[in-house]
Order: C-alpha cells, then sequence, then structure tokens
C-alpha cells in the first residue's frame, strides 16, 4: 500500500511540476497548453508557486505585503491563472488576517 501510494504522489507531482508554467490564457510554456487542457495539479502548483515567490526573502526580492500578493494573484485570475484555483487562493488570503501564510 505505501508503495502504491509514494507512486501516486510521484505521479501527482511529475505532472504538477511539467506544466506548472503553463498560463490559463495558453501563453505558457513548455507545450503552450490552456485553460483546462492544464492537468489541475499544475493550475494549483501555478498559483501556489507564485504566491511562495511573493511571500518569501529571495535572492531578488524580499516578501510583499499580503494586499500586494493578493492583487497580483487577483489580477492575473484568468490569464496566468485558472479563475477558480485563483479566487480560492485569494479566499484563503482573505482568511489569513494575520498573514500566517508566508514564510
Amino acid at each position: 500500500m505505501g508503495t502504491f501510494i509514494m507512486l501516486f504522489y510521484r505521479n501527482l507531482l511529475a505532472t504538477g511540476a511539467r506544466w506548472h508554467h503553463e498560463r490559463f490564457d495558453g501563453r505558457g510554456y513548455p507545450d503552450g497548453l490552456s485553460g483546462m487542457d492544464i492537468p489541475e495539479e499544475a493550475r494549483i502548483i501555478a498559483v501556489a508557486d507564485d504566491y511562495d515567490a511573493m511571500t518569501s526573502n529571495r535572492a531578488y526580492s524580499n516578501v510583499r505585503p499580503q494586499e500586494e500578493v493578493r492583487s497580483e494573484i487577483e489580477r492575473c485570475r484568468g490569464s496566468q491563472f485558472d479563475p477558480k484555483i485563483a479566487d480560492l487562493f485569494i479566499q484563503m488570503i482573505d482568511d489569513d488576517i494575520e498573514y500566517q501564510m508566508h514564510e
């Protein structure tokens, strides 16, 4: 059973990792997929990865304020991000009053 679970998650993560740079509007890479042709796990990882990039200290940027992060996800809703997943993430941000999700 443990092997089955590990293989399931490995495949899930591999799918997400391969296509998480696709954009909902089709202007992403590596394959130019759009909309629901992008695997759901990749559409989720796309928003989560951008959230992490904006809310973590990086060599190229500092942590951004929660309001700015929310605005960026909202701005990219429907172009870069799946609108439904972006809406769920925005709701999570709105629920995170004390900004506990960053780092």
